[in-house]
């Protein structure tokens, strides 16, 4: 015989109250602004280092602020207007295009080859490595210091073994056919390491299966490394390129030491000039606006580069 429950007497499950509900969303609250206030030191100090002297210097490009001047006034888009027009822009602007071309291709080509050697088993690879990564250490002031040397009219190496080949001497620095080709050597043996590191790093952590699975096939070595090395790699390289291309776009230091923009603006980038017009010409409105053009440039560069690789992926 069974016997049933008499109406009501079940265990109902009530909903929780309003205050309940209440507390447990300031608890949430709470909870997720913990994390605001361990970023909170890092926003303050972006925000004033970065954020304002971005609004800033935005702001500067509209007037016709200068060193010499403590009046400021509003010209609008004059000082871009006259950007536009200022050959001396376009042919700093053509140096840094030129420079990134010839000194990016390298950059990337021989840190892969570089990094392939490296990890090929070469006996001595601490010693290997050491020596291609060490000139990436150096402070530009010292690699500048050595390439002078090295591009000395009389005494410098370069001269010297152009001699014992039976060639004229070269003016490596004062030549406007050459400076450019000098510096850009001088950056890729200084920067190529950075390069190296990032290929290694990208070789290390390839599978082994497809290329041991190659090799019992009967592929040789270089099939190997043209049909499943080199895809795989594909990736590091998109972005080796696109880091490689946005810092030889930037340029500054080592020609500045080395040439000062010469012979006769041949080496002179855009930076540069942005440096020549705001601290030696002082006007500040016009170089922001130069600077705010070459950021704008180099944010559509970014794009394109983006979307390049992103579609091959």
């Amino acid at each position: 015989m069974t016997t049933t429950a008499p109406p009501g007497s079940q265990r109902r499950t009530e909903p929780p109250t309003a205050p309940a509900d209440g507390r447990r969303a300031v608890l949430r609250r709470i909870r997720s602004g913990n994390g605001f206030v361990f970023v909170l030191p890092f926003l303050l100090v972006f925000a004033l280092f970065m954020v304002w002297p971005i609004v800033q210097g935005l702001w500067m490009s509209f007037t016709d602020s200068s060193l010499a001047l403590r009046d400021t006034s509003f010209v609008g888009l004059d000082n871009y207007t006259e950007a536009f027009g200022d050959p001396d822009v376009w042919s700093s602007l053509g140096n840094t295009v030129f420079f990134t071309a010839v000194s990016s291709v390298p950059l990337v080509l021989v840190a892969l080859a570089m990094a392939l050697l490296v990890h090929s088993g070469l006996a001595g690879q601490w010693a290997w490595r050491l020596a291609f990564f060490a000139p990436y250490l150096l402070p530009v002031t010292v690699v500048t210091l050595i390439w002078t040397w090295l591009y000395q009219p009389e005494l410098g190496l370069g001269n010297q073994f152009l001699d014992t080949l039976g060639m004229e001497p070269v003016g490596w620095l004062s030549d406007e056919s050459v400076a450019m080709w000098s510096i850009a050597a001088l950056t890729v043996w200084w920067t190529v390491g950075f390069n190296f590191l990032l290929y290694l790093a990208a070789l290390q952590s390839l599978p082994t299966t497809f290329d041991e699975a190659a090799a019992l096939d009967g592929a040789g070595a270089w099939r190997r490394l043209w049909s499943i090395t080199l895809p795989q790699l594909r990736r590091t390289t998109g972005l080796v390129a696109m880091l490689q291309v946005l810092a030889s776009l930037k340029v500054f230091d080592q020609i500045y030491i080395l040439t000062k923009g010469g012979p006769n603006g041949s080496t002179r980038p855009v930076l540069e000039y942005v440096y020549d017009v705001g601290f030696t010409g002082y006007r500040l409105g016009y170089a922001s606006a130069v600077s705010y053009l070459f950021f704008a440039l180099i944010i559509v560069v970014s794009l394109v580069q983006f979307r390049l690789f992103r579609r091959e992926d």
